[in-house]
């Protein structure tokens, strides 16, 4: 194993300056998945589980989500939450058994609410709640991106480390090529952030800058 002294944000820092590697790059038909921006993650004023990394990631969700919209591609939004007995949950939800704990995030609780802050579309968007890290784990999100002819998926939301990873790994498993917006992700510690960004990069997605994806979505011409 090489050792270093660096921090994970030099670290990545280091890896974005590496212009020379390869990417995946954006496909022919994108999807935008919002992940997990509701209250208990988002409300840094309400919940001590809450977490900010960019103060306009909303903004920049929102900026993307209008224009897919606009471009008729899908925009999916997740939250997670769980029965009031949180069997659920299942092992993940045994750690620990506090008010803040994830076990403890109930249906038409404010933890689940999605924040108040997004333009949420409930008529076209679709609204999926989840119940593990992934997106894809036991939600209909894979043949919905069959049904639409998708071959690229833009991930926003958070955590950096937790739910958007894990729904990257998913996302190129199922041959997908992932693209997470660098502004519009965000995490508890940098340390993780920094951190998984960097494995990211290395395995599993592009990170890309907002005005990268923003570029990508208003040149798109509709395929389908």
């Amino acid at each position: 194993m090489e050792e270093t002294d660096i921090t994970p944000r030099e670290y990545y820092a280091q890896i974005k300056a590496n212009t020379s590697r390869a990417k995946f790059g954006f496909g022919r038909k994108a999807a935008l998945v919002n992940i997990d921006l509701q209250k208990a993650y988002t409300r840094t004023d309400l919940f001590k589980t809450a977490y900010e990394t960019d103060p306009k990631q909303l903004d920049y969700v929102n900026e993307l989500s209008e224009l897919c919209r606009s471009k008729g591609l899908p925009v999916i939004w997740t939250h997670v939450a769980y029965m009031e007995s949180a069997e659920d949950c299942g092992i993940w939800g045994t750690r620990t058994d506090t008010p803040d704990s994830l076990q403890n995030i109930k249906y038409a609780s404010e933890r689940y609410e999605f924040d108040d802050r997004l333009n949420i579309d409930k008529v076209r968007d679709v609204i999926y709640t989840k119940r593990m890290p992934s997106a894809f784990y036991e939600t209909p999100l894979a043949s919905l991106l069959v049904w639409h002819r998708i071959d690229t998926l833009i991930l926003t939301g958070g955590s950096t480390s937790g739910c958007v990873r894990a729904t990257s790994v998913d996302s190129v498993s199922h041959g997908y090529r992932t693209i997470v917006c660098e502004e519009a992700v965000a995490d508890k510690h940098e340390i993780p952030h920094f951190a998984n960004l960097c494995d990211m990069q290395l395995k599993y997605a592009d990170i890309e800058s907002f005005e990268s994806v923003r570029n990508y979505l208003n040149e798109y011409q509709p395929v389908n």
